[in-house]
């Protein structure tokens, strides 16, 4: 029983994760906390942004409840884990895919794929802290598909 608890509560901190990110982008990164998430909006010099410590910040309970989770690898130790998974997924999306911080010439052929990516870079169109859309990271309206061509409507 203890392994179902354990996926559950995996799969539920991952899950979480999409929302909460989506919350705190929205009211805290272009609210209170846009002093450091406007390195992200402006263009970067170097290969860090200040933006960057909302890693460290949103990591750093993650860490806790899988340390304090690990003598039993019980149930906190996989929300932990599951909160960890979601920020790694976020990093490879969202920093790698994304923004390209890492070199690559990776093109996604997925729609929904395409889907986030487009959204993102909407979010990204309004430079200021009001009026943005698309908050979240993993999760995106399909009002933001990809259109087709006409080259796609030949096929």
């Amino acid at each position: 029983m203890d392994i179902i608890i354990n996926i559950i509560a995996f799969l539920a901190a991952f899950a979480f994760m999409e929302a909460f990110a989506w919350f705190m982008h929205k009211y805290i990164m272009h609210g209170v906390g846009w002093f450091l998430h406007r390195s992200h909006h402006e263009p970067r010099h170097g290969r860090f942004e200040l933006n960057d410590l909302y890693a460290i910040i949103f990591a750093a309970p993650a860490i806790y409840l899988m340390y304090i989770g690990s003598p039993a690898y019980n149930w906190i130790f996989w929300v932990g884990t599951g909160i960890s998974v979601y920020g790694l997924c976020y990093f490879g999306f969202h920093d790698v895919l994304v923004h390209r911080r890492m070199k690559h010439h990776m093109r996604p052929e997925s729609k929904y794929m395409q889907r986030i990516i487009r959204a993102h870079k909407i979010h990204h169109k309004k430079l200021g802290r009001k009026d943005g859309e698309a908050f979240g990271f993993l999760f995106a309206l399909p009002k933001y598909d990809v259109k087709k061509t006409n080259a796609d409507n030949e096929e």
